[in-house]
């Protein structure tokens, strides 16, 4: 696989499972050196080992991306340590509490919104001040299919997602003269823990949200992550404020 990320340094939050592993080694396998960030911390270290696998470098920062002071830090650790930052796929995300709008907790909502939104504007927040320094760089927000549709049940999240689809664009205006692309990523159905968690692994459930996928399957983390790498190298390099699905065919 070419090199394209020869030198450069990349962050993905939420990047020990799922969507967040799956760009992290996409990365990697393209050359860049990654951090990832994750509030879990994962005994194995398993993102890491496959990120040394490939002969790039990794880096794991404890992070809970709801936090100023946490994201604060953890920009200025990879600065530190490598000096640069010149790709970051702000990923963390939680799916919440599933209710309508009128049972929806306030406890939820702000939980929510803390990790989903806040999460990706504290993260753009102190990320662009270095990017703005180097006169580059590129900025994948991950947003969902919930970012372009509404969903019954889940108002937080929707709110969310449809949220960081706004704030990418904004983003991506401020600084499009600056050199700095800033773009989302709205996955479909893609087969993740947090789908595991939603159905419970049942069978009949899984085929509910398998039906809503024109493709007739889920999609797969790495498909997601063959994406965000694109939108970040420079056969993108004329495309910023996009909202791309991932969804085979979902919200078409």
């Amino acid at each position: 696989m070419e090199n394209i990320f020869d030198n450069k340094v990349a962050l993905v939050t939420g990047g020990s499972f799922g969507i967040g592993q799956a760009t992290a080694l996409a990365f990697a396998e393209r050359g860049a050196t990654v951090v990832i960030a994750d509030k879990i911390v994962d005994p194995e270290n398993k993102t890491i080992v496959l990120i040394n696998k490939t002969g790039s470098k990794g880096l794991f920062i404890q992070c809970d991306v709801s936090d100023a002071k946490d994201v604060a830090i953890m920009i200025a650790k990879v600065v530190e340590t490598y000096g640069r930052l010149d790709y970051a796929f702000n990923n963390a995300g939680i799916e919440g509490d599933m209710a309508n709008t009128h049972e929806c907790t306030e406890e939820n909502w702000d939980k929510t919104i803390g990790v989903n939104l806040k999460g990706i504007w504290l993260s753009m927040k102190n990320e662009i001040p270095h990017m703005l320094e180097a006169g580059k760089g590129a900025i994948v927000n991950c947003a969902s299919v919930a970012g372009m549709i509404g969903f019954q049940g889940l108002p937080a999240y929707v709110a969310t997602k449809h949220g960081i689809v706004g704030l990418t664009k904004t983003a991506a205006l401020e600084y499009a003269k600056e050199g700095i692309r800033v773009n989302a990523v709205c996955p479909g159905v893609i087969h993740t823990d947090m789908i595991d968690r939603i159905t419970g692994k049942d069978k009949e459930v899984e085929k509910q949200y398998i039906n809503m996928e024109p493709v007739g399957r889920m999609g797969k983390p790495q498909e997601v992550a063959e994406a965000v790498v694109w939108l970040c190298s420079d056969a993108a390099s004329f495309v910023t404020g996009a909202a791309l699905p991932v969804d085979g065919g979902f919200t078409a």
